[in-house]
């Protein structure tokens, strides 16, 4: 960190200051060249950048001071950090944004940002089968040598997340709280695992902010700026997934949405993104060739053990062709865990769909 230590502890009370967000924490440091003159400057001139009173009356308030002593004091335990922007180890992607954070806490592995990431957003309430073609995709991307990025909430996020951590892949999770308050609570075990897989937790907000409406929304150009690309597995025409998908398109990142069924109205959000223009896609395979190039220096992915000729669903399958209702009544497996299976097999190119039926491919 280049900035001195007072730079550093005026950074975060300028970032502790109510109704200052990004673009008004820019103009500050544009107009005084550091955060201690701006904190040091008189009201007026604050007034004369535009800045609400609030912000300039905040300055010296004893919260502020201790909303900055309560992240330094966060910041002393090891792998905690705040990456500044326009400093070094900010990611670049993200501060391409015009609104890029001043200011991310990050917990865990802060290099995993400046890494090739595949957002994947969807509905938090998701199908059965939306969950499960994402935790397969993820596991597939991860395999593939990319780290995984979503918002830890409940459904298709939480779902990426897993699939990541299944395929020892790195995953990160961007909150929409502060990260000492995480949310939702029965995603508290997630985020320890994401951590213990290497994986990082990242936040703008301070690290006390309770989760608040208007947040999830701010929070989603931070998932979809840190990506090349953004995968919306399931959402309804209303989700905020589509509010993701919206913002890469604006920051110039790819969109990608799996088409569904006609009759599911978890479908509708993402046949709405494919009339915009968004990458119809089918297979874990039409994401991977748009992004060959940045997996030069990534691991290659490992074939699935699914994809082995004993399989009994391939065995079946090679046999005859199938719908997946005679899968069950044949292998004696529930319809969920063949459905599940299918996916993972379509995904490694062992099985493919002709209209209702299921055939095995040869290779």
């Amino acid at each position: 960190m280049s900035l001195s230590p007072a730079e550093f502890e005026a950074r975060l009370r300028l970032h502790a200051l109510p109704g200052l967000g990004p673009r008004r924490h820019r103009r500050l440091l544009e107009a005084f060249a550091s955060a201690s003159a701006a904190l040091s400057a008189p009201a007026a001139a604050w007034r004369a950048l535009g800045l609400p009173a609030e912000c300039a009356e905040a300055r010296r308030s004893a919260e502020v001071r201790q909303q900055s002593a309560l992240a330094l004091a966060w910041l002393e335990e090891p792998r905690r950090q705040l990456l500044v922007l326009g400093e070094p180890a900010y990611p670049a992607l993200l501060a391409e944004l015009d609104d890029a954070p001043p200011l991310l806490f990050v917990e865990g592995d802060p290099t995993l940002l400046e890494r090739p990431q595949l957002a994947m957003v969807g509905s938090r309430r998701a199908s059965k089968p939306g969950l499960d073609t994402a935790r397969a995709f993820a596991r597939h991307l991860a395999g593939a040598g990319f780290v995984v990025t979503s918002g830890l909430a409940l459904g298709i996020d939480g779902a990426a997340h897993q699939g990541a951590l299944d395929a020892g892949g790195r995953t990160v999770a961007v909150l929409g709280t502060g990260l000492k308050r995480l949310y939702p609570a029965r995603h508290e075990r997630l985020a320890a695992e994401i951590l213990a897989g290497g994986g990082a937790l990242v936040s703008e907000l301070p690290l006390d902010c309770p989760p608040q409406a208007s947040n999830f929304p701010r929070r989603n150009r931070i998932i979809s700026g840190l990506s090349l690309g953004v995968l919306v597995v399931e959402a309804s025409p209303s989700s905020g997934s589509l509010i993701t998908a919206r913002l890469a398109a604006e920051q110039g990142r790819e969109v990608y949405a799996i088409p569904g069924s006609i009759h599911h109205p978890g479908a509708r959000g993402c046949h709405q993104l494919i009339r915009d223009g968004a990458t119809l896609v089918e297979s874990v395979e039409h994401i991977l060739e748009a992004l060959r190039g940045w997996q030069n220096l990534a691991p290659a992915p490992q074939p699935s053990a699914l994809a082995d000729e004993r399989h009994p669903l391939l065995a079946l399958l090679h046999a005859a062709p199938q719908t997946s209702e005679e899968l069950a009544l044949a292998s004696g497996w529930p319809l969920a865990r063949v459905l599940a299976t299918l996916t993972e097999l379509e995904l490694d190119g062992a099985v493919a769909r002709e209209g209702t039926r299921w055939l095995g491919r040869a290779g």
